[in-house]
């Protein structure tokens, strides 16, 4: 069972409910008893990092990440953000469109559109509509906020690439699914999504992903 002090309350029972249906969680999750899903941070950090890790490897946003918060002088806040030159954050490693992306992201949170309680109180559907009105945010990175931002249970992005391919070596004797395929498959594993979802990440690569 896992053995992670700072996982979510729900992660026990979950793990529980996941290793009865089948056997495959029952391994995976025996496997990777040494963590569970964390958040690195508040809200606007947590999106932040999302965005800087939208299609490039885990090691590579890590490092981007790095340079971001150098360039923000070890903190990271919204209006910070907004008074550094683009060409900064261009050299930190963003892309010009990431470097909008980031900007938009700071200015609805300086407009007070990233707090807890307004977003605790949204459904998750609700929340991710409140956040796709922000440029650059799509329902993956939505997805990524609901599971490690707000650490809902729920939650199953079925577009994801890892997501597919860990449902592919784990349950389809590696032959390729559709997004449409692991949306059935999903269905199969409520309440608890985030949490297969997360072992299935886990299952692809050793390195712990947080947001």
């Amino acid at each position: 069972m896992n053995l992670d002090p700072q996982a979510p309350d729900y992660w026990r029972q979950a793990c529980q409910e996941l290793a009865r249906r089948d056997a495959v969680w029952a391994g995976l999750i025996e496997r990777h008893a040494d963590r569970a899903l964390r958040s690195r941070g508040a809200p606007y950090e947590t999106l932040l990092r999302s965005l800087i890790g939208q299609q490039i490897s885990v090691k590579a946003a890590d490092a981007v990440w790095g340079r971001v918060v150098a360039a923000l002088g070890d903190v990271v806040d919204s209006r910070r953000l907004l008074n550094l030159p683009e060409e900064r954050l261009r050299a930190a490693g963003l892309s010009r469109s990431k470097v909008s992306y980031a900007r938009a992201l700071s200015e609805f949170h300086q407009a007070g559109q990233l707090d807890l309680a307004l977003l605790d109180g949204l459904t998750d559907d609700e929340c991710i509509r409140h956040l796709c009105a922000i440029k650059g945010i799509g329902p993956w990175t939505a997805h990524m906020f609901l599971m490690f931002g707000l650490r809902r249970p729920d939650v199953w992005p079925a577009d994801d690439l890892g997501i597919q391919k860990g449902l592919s070596r784990q349950f389809f004797n590696g032959q390729p699914i559709t997004a449409k395929e692991a949306l059935q498959f999903g269905e199969k594993l409520r309440p608890w999504r985030t949490v297969a979802a997360w072992y299935l990440w886990r299952s692809l690569d050793p390195a712990v992903v947080d947001y």
